[in-house]
């Protein structure tokens, strides 16, 4: 891979997401209210590193109090350790442009994850890299001895969006190499099948992984539609399935695709079988469940609620986003991984389900 990176990667890491930000009327105390404030998000960032850039538009209209930023679309508030770009992957169906938010000063949500700011968004991209980094290598040790220069650099480079210094800092950390078509087989995840996954290239001293750490976001509806544009809108996170699971691949002469990937991470979610944009069906495999991060449900709870919500004859995938795009199915899943995963090695992929029941967690 050029150590520039690659024509996909330039293109994720310059992609970025026009707001169109209004104040909540609640902590307007001017007259006329300020107007609203026209910026670019990275699709790769975090909606609270916005504060500072915002801050000027609208500090003049601000009642006394101290400032803590969050954000909401049509009154949904917006979790802050989300990246933007899989945010607006996942609450715009038809995408919107600009993407038409509130912005809040006052009054945070005492339900919402509490973010102090750089420092909060810092940390708990630190803490999802040393999660990935366990379920490449199965353990976090190159995270946990980084140089205090290097993790700055590294953090700074992902906030600047320069991808040519996050490759050179980030390979330090060995977090594996991928083919971009990967030729392999579903295999179980037993300690001696890990040994056998992951191999050290030689030339990097990288593992060439055959777990890939992806978090999958599952979209529900009982109501049909044909255009994006009619899909329904939903007003609670509770609607959302959220699962945090790898993929786990070692070689066998198979070509391992989007479409192979998508059956390993939802093997509960239907019975037998399921279609996939009207005409692919696939068979239900085995797969591993792990327990990640402790500000998300269990997956094993929310794996449960899957087997007992689905309905093989009944379900049908509508829609899957990786990075704004919507992929085929056939692509093969390494060039998938190596191009559109985000800075902390971790694959978000959004997908919205047709069922005969929502699912609820």
């Amino acid at each position: 891979m050029d150590s520039r990176g690659t024509e996909a990667q330039k293109y994720v890491w310059e992609g970025a997401i026009p707001l169109h930000l209004h104040l909540h009327e609640s902590e307007v105390t001017t007259l006329p209210p300020p107007p609203p404030a026209l910026i670019l998000a990275p699709r790769i960032g975090y909606l609270p590193l916005l504060a500072q850039h915002i801050k000027p538009f609208f500090s003049s209209a601000l009642p006394p109090g101290v400032d803590t930023v969050w954000f909401d679309y049509k009154g949904l508030p917006l979790k802050w350790y989300i990246p933007t770009g899989v945010l607006f992957d996942l609450l715009c169906a038809e995408p919107e442009r600009p993407w038409n938010l509130t912005v809040h000063f006052r009054g945070y949500p005492t339900n919402m994850t509490p973010c102090e700011g750089e420092e909060s968004v810092k940390w708990g991209f630190i803490n999802s890299l040393k999660e990935a980094a366990y379920i490449i290598n199965g353990n976090c040790k190159n995270i946990m001895n980084m140089s205090q220069p290097d993790q700055v650099e590294l953090w700074r480079s992902v906030v600047n969006g320069n991808l040519e210094t996050y490759l050179r800092v980030s390979s330090k950390l060995k977090l594996g190499t991928f083919g971009d078509d990967f030729l392999v087989k579903l295999n179980s995840s037993s300690p001696k099948s890990r040994q056998s996954v992951n191999e050290t290239d030689a030339a990097t001293g990288a593992v060439k992984t055959g777990r890939i750490p992806v978090r999958l976001y599952v979209w529900s509806s009982n109501e049909d539609f044909d255009d994006l544009e009619d899909a329904p809108y939903f007003d609670s996170w509770d609607k959302i399935v959220y699962i945090n699971r790898p993929v786990e691949i070692h070689g066998e002469g198979k070509c391992f695709t989007l479409c192979d990937a998508i059956k390993t991470l939802l093997p509960e979610f239907f019975a037998d079988k399921f279609q996939m944009n009207g005409n692919i069906s696939l068979t239900n495999t085995e797969d591993e469940l792990i327990k990640h991060s402790e500000e998300t449900k269990s997956t094993e709870e929310t794996s449960k609620k899957l087997v007992e919500n689905g309905l093989s004859d009944n379900v049908e995938i509508k829609l899957v986003r990786i990075q704004g795009i919507e992929p085929k199915l056939e692509i093969p899943f390494g060039w998938v991984v190596n191009n559109l995963m985000n800075p902390e090695h971790f694959l978000h992929i959004c997908v919205y389900v047709k069922v005969a029941e929502p699912i609820t967690i």
